[in-house]
């Protein structure tokens, strides 16, 4: 989704949330099969990498599959949609409908799925959307077979209140230590405007965070923060807390070799931002938003040990809203291993880089691939291949060239 244009421009705001979606910010589904047979987007290669369409959805957001699974991947559609891909074949019946529990358009919808690691023996699952009453839920169902989920299964997990309609967050992810990550945004509007300093150095509010937390039902409870939490014993703050200071994360990701933690944050009218921290190293800390965008002062307020992003892009040179992506540990495009892939919605371009703790090195745009339009999110399957997603419908695989 397009990512933050100031209030100072409101009548330019307007008109770019109308047309996009994602993530942030501007202020102011077994059934049979029909073939999709996989075209190259381009021929155009360099380096040993061209990306390859696998099909045509109806506003993705996102693509995974569950863990071991290397039959399938799941493409989650804004409406309320999840597309089952089987063997390279889009299956007619769809994977889950919930379209009639989402509110669906500019930056709200279906925006998040992530499968249990134990998901072979539980089938359980998790989804994000923004609900009928605007608010933010994430619920659990249960598969019914490998190709159909059951509706009848669902079960809330969680419901946040949400004042506006953008900066919603939606990424979820099991992280290397087995338990659920969430992603939220700040709750909207500009300037994280609710609240007496906002909400995202608020501890006391779930929102402009990463929760991490042990998603199945214990008696009563119908979730638990995960153990080790920074905040658990602090008075008056949220104990499912582990990292917070973000705007909107529309999209973060763990390195599946090393469990490292990159996070793409939707910045405001000036810069977009990467921030990375190496496994475990999260814990607790504090990303800068609202006083800090990027590394630009945003407000003469605290942020406790705020750390810097590795990565910083500019809307003067054309940015408006970070795609967070994946690094890729696909050998098959061995140009691209072990570095990090991401995005812009305006921009299109895919580029790389190589991280580490505190800085970027290498950053460029992959050579010979072509822009992506509406580039809204980058997803990865149970092989490790990565794939970008187009928001005007398509979704394309990082491969080898031939």
């Amino acid at each position: 989704m397009l990512g933050a244009m100031a209030p100072r421009i409101p009548v330019l705001a307007a008109l770019l949330a109308a047309a996009i979606l994602v993530a942030c910010g501007s202020d102011g589904g077994s059934g049979t099969t029909t073939s999709t047979a996989a075209t190259t987007a381009t021929a155009a290669t360099h380096g040993g990498v061209r990306l390859v369409k696998v099909g045509a959805f109806d506003g993705p957001l996102y693509v995974t599959a569950p863990p071991r699974d290397t039959r399938r991947i799941f493409v989650v559609q804004q409406g309320g949609k999840i597309i089952a891909m089987r063997d390279g074949r889009k299956l007619a019946t769809p994977f889950l409908d919930v379209t009639s529990r989402v509110t669906s358009g500019g930056e709200q919808g279906l925006l998040g799925l992530a499968f249990a690691p134990d998901y072979a023996s539980t089938g359980l699952f998790y989804v994000y959307f923004t609900g009928r009453d605007q608010k933010q839920h994430l619920v659990e169902y249960r598969r019914r077979t490998q190709d159909v989920a059951d509706p009848a299964s669902a079960r809330t997990v969680f419901v946040h209140d949400d004042p506006e309609a953008n900066h919603n967050g939606g990424q979820l992810a099991f992280g290397p230590d087995g338990y659920l990550y969430v992603g939220t945004g700040d709750g909207g509007g500009g300037n994280d405007q609710h609240g007496a300093r906002g909400n995202a150095q608020n501890l006391a509010s779930p929102l402009g965070k990463i929760l991490r937390i042990d998603p199945r039902a214990k008696g009563a409870r119908p979730f638990t923060p995960a153990p080790g939490n920074p905040f658990v014993h602090r008075s008056g703050a949220r104990p499912e807390i582990y990292a917070y200071g973000l705007r909107n994360p529309w999209r973060f990701s763990f390195d599946r070799a090393d469990g490292d933690l990159v996070i793409g944050d939707v910045g405001q009218d000036a810069v977009e931002e990467i921030d990375f921290a190496r496994k475990g190293t999260a814990r607790g800390a504090n990303y800068g938003w609202r006083p800090w965008e990027g590394r630009r002062r945003n407000f003469d307020e605290p942020a406790p040990g705020a750390k810097f992003p590795v990565l910083t892009k500019a809307h003067k040179d054309g940015w408006c809203s970070i795609t967070g992506g994946y690094v890729v540990r696909d050998r098959a495009v061995p140009g691209l291993y072990g570095r990090y892939v991401y995005g812009d919605y305006c921009k299109g371009q895919i580029r790389s880089a190589r991280l580490s703790a505190g800085r970027a090195a290498e950053d460029q745009a992959v050579p010979g691939l072509p822009k992506v339009s509406g580039l809204d999110s980058f997803g990865e399957d149970a092989r490790g291949r990565v794939y970008a997603v187009s928001q005007s419908g398509p979704v394309y695989r990082f491969a080898a060239a031939r």
